[in-house]
């Protein structure tokens, strides 16, 4: 068996045991395991697993995960996200299909201190769902806008994913951080624009509400400025260089539990729940790495990634015909599997192949950063894209009135933005790459 079919073999074994329901730290974990004795044998295998651990976990730049879900925690729990909801709400509530458009930007502030894609649908849903309903909202169109709203929670930094990226490539967390935001700005765009032409055809769907005054204006952006605080805190002080990315976060989890407890939103047993909700999605990451370390060890010892890596550059295709068909792969990957083990098992077997590319002339960091932030729009499309779609599920357990089948046909326009943006991208590598070039 040629290094190539073993490592289909060993892939084929994890995507079996997924189906089986086995967790997917598990799935990667037994065959990487077992093809990593069928290699090496027994006593290589234990020596691996006696340091693997520690040589995992003992890496600096991990801490900032917990951090990072730490203050996503306590935004969720503090409340944050109704003052965002209603500062949205009171700007473009007024417009036909406005309350889906405040959604959808409350979404992507709330992202800016959350982090996570789950976080923030479900967070944003228990906000904005029943002020649409009780505006008489279609259901379709409440759920999908929900659904793919919640997507900007790793589309805007702080996103674990993107910080997983940067541990795996060895890249910088702030300029990751920094060529997300223009893109993540445009998803944002992108999604206000999919609701307006969709109620423009359909005014039934979004009924319009008044016009707020002046005042009100701005007494919701009055309770909103701990959240805006604590963003310019964290990220001006990581790109003014007065702290790195990991002590970024820990200053952003102290400034948004403030912000929570100057609200009288959060009380001593909703602090023990942030940090247990910490612990546990850490937990969860971490064991994933621990899977995915051993799977793309046995890979590696097969010296598979370098042999496809090679193969790659030899095929004659042309590098953004490759490049597609990478995005392809991932989008198909995203049916079956959460954004953050899609990226902790394929980086480390893709990315030398991608760094092989020639890819519009780009130099080795560009490149880089380049294609973590197209991995990273790619990667959300699978969060809403039957058959699976994750934060439709989520969203369809708090509206259980909507069939899944009418909040997946709402999706379907959110889901052309999606396309429309990934190619937008692919095609002009400097709008991800504008603000690092001009920081730098």
């Amino acid at each position: 068996m040629n290094n190539v079919s073993f490592g289909i073999a060993v892939f084929g074994s994890m995507l079996t045991l997924m189906v089986l329901r086995a967790p997917i730290s598990v799935s990667m974990f037994l065959p990487g395991a077992v093809a990593y004795w069928y290699i090496a044998g027994d006593n290589a295998l234990l020596n691996y697993l006696k340091g693997a651990a520690y040589a995992r976990f003992s890496f600096y730049d991990l801490s900032v995960i917990p951090l990072f879900i730490l203050m996503g925690q306590f935004a969720t729990h503090g409340g944050l996200s109704r003052a965002l909801f209603n500062f949205a709400n009171a700007f473009v509530g007024h417009f036909r299909g406005g309350m889906a458009m405040a959604a959808i930007v409350a979404c992507a502030l709330f992202g800016a201190v959350c982090g996570s894609s789950v976080a923030t649908a479900a967070t944003l849903a228990q906000v904005a769902l029943p002020e649409m309903r009780r505006l008489n909202y279609s259901g379709r169109l409440a759920t999908a806008t929900l659904a793919v709203g919640g997507t900007l929670g790793i589309l805007i930094p702080p996103s674990v994913p993107l910080v997983v990226y940067a541990i795996l490539t060895e890249q910088n967390i702030a300029k990751l951080f920094l060529a997300a935001f223009i893109p993540g700005i445009i998803a944002t765009i992108g999604y206000c624009i999919a609701i307006a032409i969709v109620v423009a055809r359909r005014p039934d769907l979004a009924p319009a509400q008044p016009r707020r005054t002046g005042a009100e204006r701005w007494k919701t952006f009055i309770e909103i400025w701990p959240v805006v605080a604590v963003f310019v805190l964290v990220f001006g002080g990581i790109y003014g260089g007065l702290f790195t990315p990991t002590e970024g976060a820990a200053v952003g989890a102290a400034g948004t539990l403030i912000a929570a407890l100057i609200r009288h939103e959060l009380d001593l047993k909703g602090i023990a729940q942030c940090f247990l909700g910490t612990a546990v999605t850490s937990g969860m990451i971490f064991m994933v790495f621990l899977g995915a370390d051993m799977l793309n060890g046995a890979l590696a010892l097969s010296q598979m990634p370098a042999q496809l890596a090679e193969w790659v550059t030899h095929l004659g295709w042309p590098p953004l015909a490759i490049l597609a068909g990478l995005i392809v792969l991932y989008i198909i990957m995203g049916f079956f599997m959460d954004e953050l083990s899609t990226v902790i098992l394929t980086i480390p077997v893709i990315f030398p192949a991608i760094m092989a590319l020639d890819l519009w002339g780009l130099g080795l960091t560009d490149k880089a950063i380049w294609f973590g932030i197209l991995m990273l729009m790619v990667v959300e499309i699978g969060l809403i894209h039957p058959p699976v779609g994750l934060n439709v599920y989520v969203i369809n357990s708090l509206a259980r009135d909507v069939p899944m089948m009418e909040t997946f046909k709402g999706v379907i326009p959110f889901l052309i933005s999606d396309f429309l943006r990934v190619i937008l991208l692919f095609l002009f590598p400097v709008i991800s790459l504008f603000l690092v070039r001009l920081v730098s």
